[in-house]
């Protein structure tokens, strides 16, 4: 314990030039007010980076992209199959005139055994390769239409997706606004109080709040409220016996300790 109190005391690089400064009681109290508005400011910046906002709108962008990409793929397959049932169709188109080509010359005057017995091989060729196009032609029209439903259905995803993102948009920017607006009035309040400290009482709590997080505390029943331990005998026989212009430290956080009447001193 005594071994950190004296790195606290006389470690600091600042320490020996912070314990020359002098404020009256009454400045040394708005410290607490600072250090209250550092503290709220402080927990606005953890509330914005903390905003569950943020991992909801991850996770709203993350639906949208792999709907979009679910959608891509399966308008794709269906414009695969809407290619494949036009190529069905031409060939299908065209055993057909064939077809009918045929039967006209089967049916012309002139033509001979031969050619006629040609045609009507030809006829049964043509006839089993309808069949084929067209039972090939049924099967992929049932899948355009099962892919068909499922373009539908991924539009419709996408589109809940897009509006859920959206929403958590909108959510977070106005739990944004909230911070900014909230952020404003604390910065306000940080400013007047500024106008009532001096320089070097404002330099030593800067340093000492970079350095350890708070910049001074109360001492509330020997107790630093800063860091929350009780001071030992030593630590405040000292501090009884400081003046009440000097500004004195913590032992154990290092913080600016202001003494007000319920310090227990």
């Amino acid at each position: 314990m005594r071994a950190r109190r004296g790195a606290v005391a006389s470690g600091s690089a600042f320490a020996r030039k912070d314990r020359l400064v002098k404020a009256d009681p009454a400045v040394q109290r708005r410290l607490l007010d600072l250090a209250e508005v550092d503290a709220e400011l402080s927990r606005l910046a953890h509330r914005r980076r903390t905003l569950p906002e943020h991992a909801e709108l991850t996770a709203a962008e993350a639906a949208v992209r792999e709907a979009k990409d679910k959608l891509v793929e399966v308008e794709t397959a269906a414009g695969d199959l809407d290619r494949d049932i036009r190529r069905l169709e031409r060939d299908v188109d065209g055993v057909r005139s064939r077809t009918e080509r045929d039967n006209q010359l089967l049916a012309g005057a002139g033509i001979g055994a031969k050619q006629a017995t040609e045609l009507q091989h030809e006829l049964e060729t043509l006839a089993r390769r309808q069949a084929v196009l067209e039972d090939e032609q049924l099967e992929i029209m049932e899948q355009r239409e099962a892919v068909g439903t499922d373009v539908d259905h991924s539009r419709e995803v996408l589109a809940a997706a897009e509006r859920e993102l959206t929403a958590v948009t909108e959510r977070r920017d106005s739990a944004l606004v909230d911070i900014d607006t909230s952020e404003a009035g604390r910065r306000r309040a940080r400013e007047e109080v500024l106008a009532t400290l001096t320089a070097d009482v404002l330099a030593v709590y800067e340093r000492r709040r970079e350095q350890r997080g708070v910049g001074a505390a109360a001492l509330v029943s020997r107790r630093c409220q800063a860091c929350r331990l009780e001071l030992d005998r030593t630590a405040i026989s000292e501090l009884k016996a400081a003046p009440a212009d000097e500004l004195v430290y913590c032992e154990e956080c290092g913080v600016i300790l202001v003494r007000t009447e319920g310090s227990g001193l």
